[in-house]
């Protein structure tokens, strides 16, 4: 991973630009101080260059004026690609990426913390500061990530599963007699046709899954902690899982965004 910074700001009148580039999707918000004025969410593309995401993010502000940027990516040549395109178009502007060597604040408690993704890493962030700990933070993206964060703010691990939209993809992909359905909870888990039974799988099946994480990642900390974790989902999918879910208490769509601000303040 790399950095690229330039000079400081005083932090009065701040507008800061948060970019999250997942694997499917990228996610912008602009801030006022704490306070997320705009947002947007785009395609990732993997083959665009520093020049076209420049024009896709000018494009989004439509001439609004930022103080500075902060991004970070799960996409290895995307991240390249915006080192480059910050240099050359954000230069003038204290600018962050998310890596070592950037000052989070997240101790991370695992075997080796080079294979921690950005993204996990400002989610915790942002679930402390926002929530406080012990937290597990559920993130629905391409892959369904569950983040466990210790009563300090620290990172102490977590669980990775397939994403809905690879699952159902790969579903439809291999069984002959399936086809893409719309991603919507149905009325009932005994479905009595094949989009519904689809979706009754998809919906009620993610959910079963998180809960049975969230229920033994729940009896592993009750062994050290006594506090019980909050539980946040956050991702472009989760609305369609959490009102199936027994075990989700809250529902943060900009906790990654968020967890970049935090972590531009602390640099």
């Amino acid at each position: 991973m790399w950095l690229w910074q330039s000079k400081e700001q005083d932090g009065s009148g701040d507008m800061l630009l948060a970019i999250d580039v997942g694997n499917t999707q990228t996610v912008l918000g602009l801030f006022d101080q704490s306070e997320i004025v705009e947002s947007w969410r785009v395609s990732t593309d993997p083959q665009a260059t520093s020049d076209e995401l420049a024009l896709t993010i000018c494009g989004l502000l439509d001439q609004k004026q930022v103080t500075g940027v902060v991004a970070c990516s799960t996409v290895p040549r995307i991240r390249r690609e915006i080192v480059l395109m910050l240099a050359r178009h954000f230069g003038h502007l204290p600018t962050i990426v998310i890596g070592p060597g950037v000052k989070t604040g997240v101790p991370l408690h695992v075997d080796n913390p080079h294979e921690v993704g950005a993204d996990r890493v400002v989610n915790s962030l942002a679930a402390y500061e926002r929530y406080g700990g012990p937290a597990i933070v559920v993130d629905f993206g391409t892959s369904t990530s569950l983040d466990v964060v210790g009563p300090g703010g620290e990172f102490l691990g977590g669980a990775l599963a397939p994403g809905i939209e690879i699952s159902v993809d790969a579903l439809t992909e291999r069984a002959a007699q399936l086809r893409m359905v719309e991603l919507v909870a149905p009325a009932r888990a005994i479905g009595k046709n094949t989009v519904t039974a689809v979706q009754s799988g998809v919906v009620f099946g993610f959910a079963g899954l998180v809960d049975g994480l969230v229920g033994r990642i729940l009896g592993e900390l009750a062994e050290s902690y006594p506090a019980r974790p909050r539980v946040i989902g956050t991702g472009g999918l989760a609305p369609l899982v959490i009102a199936a879910s027994k075990t989700i208490e809250e529902h943060d769509p900009d906790l990654t965004l968020h967890g970049l601000r935090l972590a531009f303040g602390r640099n």
